[in-house]
């Protein structure tokens, strides 16, 4: 019995100590945060670029497909999160206009139009990023 409650309580410690937040180093995480519902009807949503590689990007343009309850693309978004500095947390708003924000059911990062880094070439950012939400809406790739 001891044995277990030892093993239980570093199991605890190893979650609380590393957390559900924590960003995985060498990536770039992009985090649909949070949904709230604009004046227009719309939804603006916050998103969470944790850029933890050893880079800074000067140009960084998403894609995204907007899905609706049906799961049909309701439009496309084009969003563009630059800079996004390194060993920075970095929070960007986006308006999707004309959708209710319960009316997200996911978001599709289809494209990557710029992924620059400072001072260098475009180069493919996919291998890096890690997608997450906090949202009902899920981010996908």
């Amino acid at each position: 019995m001891r044995q277990f409650l030892n093993m239980a309580a570093a199991a605890i410690f190893a979650v609380w100590t590393i957390g559900p937040a924590a960003a995985e180093p060498g990536k770039l995480t992009v985090e649909l945060n949070k949904f709230e519902e604009n004046d227009t009807g719309g939804c603006r949503a916050f998103f969470l670029f944790r850029n933890q590689t050893e880079t800074t990007f000067e140009g960084f343009e998403m894609s995204l497909a907007i899905l609706d309850t049906n799961g049909v693309i309701d439009r496309l978004l084009s969003i563009d999160a630059a800079p996004l500095p390194v060993s920075r947390t970095t929070l960007k708003l986006f308006e999707i206009p004309e959708i209710a924000c319960t009316d997200v059911s996911e978001i599709l990062l289809h494209e990557m139009t710029s992924c620059r880094p400072q001072n260098a070439e475009e180069m493919d950012c996919f291998p890096i990023l890690n997608l997450n939400s906090k949202t009902p809406a899920a981010l996908v790739n």
